[in-house]
């Protein structure tokens, strides 16, 4: 797919934010390709592995967190537990609930995407300097807070 160059007005800001995501999606798309799955499937193992520090995962809130269905979320788990990333196991404090937990695999998985994420990260803010970086990244925060 190709992308779009810059923006006739470099001024406009919601072109130039458009732009850079559209950038960044196409980049973790590519990155995504070799692993053979999706970017939702992605951020649902990501959110996984981040649940799992708080205590027990479950679909539940997977789809909560994700703002998905209920069944979308049971189908995304479907997905990674068919690939060997994931494993439902039955809930210790409510037996009639199931957990989730990620496996060794899983875990592996998300490291290598982590690491990927990152370099194309630095690739995208490689020209602006650390002071900068640390400015972009409050305003963006400002921006999604607002």
């Amino acid at each position: 797919m190709a992308i779009p160059s810059r923006p006739t007005h470099e001024s406009d800001l919601a072109s130039l934010l458009a732009l850079t995501a559209r950038r960044m999606r196409q980049a973790h798309l590519d990155s995504l390709e070799p692993y053979g799955i999706t970017p939702q499937l992605s951020r649902a193992l990501a959110m996984i592995e981040r649940l799992s520090g708080d205590g027990e995962v479950r679909p539940s809130s997977i789809a909560a967190r994700l703002d998905i269905s209920a069944r979308s979320a049971t189908e995304v788990v479907d997905a990674l537990e068919e690939r060997g990333l994931v494993e439902r196991h039955p809930s210790p404090s409510d037996r009639r609930a199931t957990a989730l937990t990620l496996t060794d695999a899983g875990r592996a998985l998300r490291q290598e995407i982590g690491a990927v994420r990152a370099e194309q990260t630095h690739e995208l803010t490689r020209h602006l300097t650390g002071d900068e970086q640390e400015l972009l990244r409050a305003l963006l925060t400002k921006m999604l807070d607002a």
